[in-house]
């Protein structure tokens, strides 16, 4: 495995933690560059040269049964400096001679008080009086290894914190990459700088640089059809890839009818007028809703619809000569609910259209640029490539679109009845100064009707659920706290103006346990 640039680095062993990646973003937050290898890569590396910092990943296996994943023993002789989290820590303690046991009376999961025993360069300016952490953990650590000395604990975990600084090597229990540790960048920042001593030199032009001499060299003189939607990711992946080959870029814009309300045709003119981009529109509406008749199981839409874009892109790259690649504005939230992105035992959540929804054969190769990217960096990658507010700044959308957001049977009624309700929401947080301040915000239609009562009449129209949530990359998501006053106004709106809903609910759950759309 070689790294790009022969940079400096923190790298990261993945041992299947579904939050590994916000690790790396961390770092990379923090202007290092890093990257993710799994235990079996990582075996396989010879040169550490310009290795700074090694961080162990958290994960699902065990050290207390008699086969776990596991590291050479000889990387915490190499002096570079080792931090590991949750299994990490456990994997750290089980090789270096500690006791690990599984038990209901030690297990944590949430939030947890943490307290101070004794001073380190890791927890500089981060322990305090009231240091609130996430934990997620049923194993714990109950004999400290030889030559560790315990930082801080909390009521049933003895050695949250431990360290070894003649080695150099440090384990915490709990995750300080979620938002949900208080003040959990701080680890990071001492690790980083404190302990690996290592210097800020990672920023997302240089990545923009880097992806467009990728592009170049694996396409050289073949062309590409990009996947253009008019969302966020799509758009960038256009743009970069027209900076890297121009004339050869070919983006099809497919109608599925599964759009928000005249979405579609606005994002069409920006990329024809503005940027001059090559698009070709393809009406495909009554295929797609015609494939999907009668199909209720999630998976079953999503892989519906990955099939037909690209039976759609491959039926179309015909009509071009030496077309041999197919664009998607994958991104890696969308990897790591699919599968694992290093090979680790992740655990999958679900298909995404354009990864887990893809045939197995297919005749055009795929380039996924930003698939190693979470959505706030595509946006600041967009705005270096110019990328125009209006898109830019707008919320995720799902490639399968509203077929995930109508729960159950898609039918063209309720896809009218949901663009209305969906239209409404969104513009009302647009001028409500709202829509800037959520991550992500949409109305999905149950798959029920619920009696009501209209103008004395009785009614049985559907339900209309609104979910808006907050978010640093779509991990993890805590929902928005609307004013009364405002919950109010848009209830009685829709409810007033599309005909099919009578009751409108919003949903308050966080993610975890929920994701943040439905299907």
């Amino acid at each position: 495995m070689q790294f790009h640039n022969n940079k400096e680095i923190i790298l990261i062993i993945d041992f299947g933690s579904q939050v590994t990646k916000l690790i790396a973003r961390r770092v990379r937050d923090l202007g290092v560059y890093s990257e993710i290898i799994n235990p079996l890569a990582f075996q396989k590396l010879k040169h550490f040269n310009n290795i700074k910092g090694i961080i162990l990943s958290g994960g699902p296996s065990t050290v207390t049964k008699n086969k776990y994943q596991s590291v050479p023993k000889y990387i915490f002789n190499l002096n570079i400096p080792i931090l590991g989290i949750c299994y990490g820590l456990q994997l750290i303690s089980k090789l270096h001679g500690g006791k690990i046991k599984t038990s209901k009376r030690r297990r944590e999961f949430g939030r947890a008080q943490i307290f101070k025993k004794k001073n380190s360069k890791l927890t500089q300016s981060f322990l305090n009086s009231k240091n609130s952490v996430w934990m997620s953990h049923e194993d714990a650590v109950v004999k400290l290894p030889k030559g560790f000395k315990t930082i801080a604990y909390t009521k049933k975990s003895k050695f949250t914190i431990i360290e070894n600084t003649q080695k150099k090597i440090y384990g915490i229990q709990f995750h300080p990459e979620v938002t949900h540790t208080e003040n959990g960048e701080k680890i990071f920042k001492n690790f980083l700088f404190l302990i690996c001593k290592i210097k800020k030199k990672w920023n997302i032009v240089s990545q923009k640089k880097r992806l467009i001499k990728e592009i170049r060299q694996k396409v050289k003189k073949d062309r590409v059809i990009c996947a253009l939607s008019g969302g966020v990711d799509s758009s960038v992946v256009a743009l970069l890839i027209n900076k890297a080959i121009r004339k050869n870029l070919i983006c099809i814009m497919v109608d599925t009818g599964l759009m928000r309300k005249d979405e579609f045709k606005r994002t069409y003119y920006i990329f024809k007028n503005r940027y001059k981009l090559n698009v070709k529109l393809i009406n495909a509406s009554s295929i797609f809703l015609r494939k999907l008749k009668n199909i209720s199981n999630p998976e079953n839409k999503r892989k519906i619809i990955g099939n037909l874009f690209v039976k759609i892109f491959e039926i179309e790259s015909k009509k071009f000569k030496n077309v041999k690649f197919l664009a998607q504005g994958t991104l890696y939230p969308d990897i790591i609910e699919s599968k694992s992105f290093s090979g680790s035992k992740t655990s999958k959540i679900k298909s995404h259209h354009n990864v887990g929804g893809l045939p197995k054969k297919m005749n055009l190769k795929l380039i996924e640029p930003l698939k190693e990217f979470f959505k706030d960096e595509v946006r600041m990658l967009g705005k270096s490539l110019g990328l125009s507010k209006v898109i830019s700044q707008r919320h995720p959308f799902p490639g399968p679109g509203l077929g995930i957001r109508i729960i159950g049977h898609v039918t063209s009624e309720k896809i009218k009845i949901l663009q209305e309700a969906d239209h409404i929401f969104i513009n009302e947080l647009i001028k409500n100064n709202l829509y800037n301040k959520i991550w992500q915000a949409y109305a999905a239609l149950l798959p029920f009707r619920t009696v009501g009562v209209m103008g004395d009449s009785r009614t049985y129209e559907y339900t209309c659920l609104l979910r808006a949530v907050t978010s640093e990359d779509g991990m993890s998501a805590d929902y928005f706290s609307f004013p009364k006053e405002f919950m109010d106004k848009i209830s009685n709106k829709i409810i007033n103006n599309v005909k099919g809903i009578n009751r409108v609910v919003y949903d308050i759950t966080s993610k975890p346990p929920s994701t943040i759309e439905l299907e």
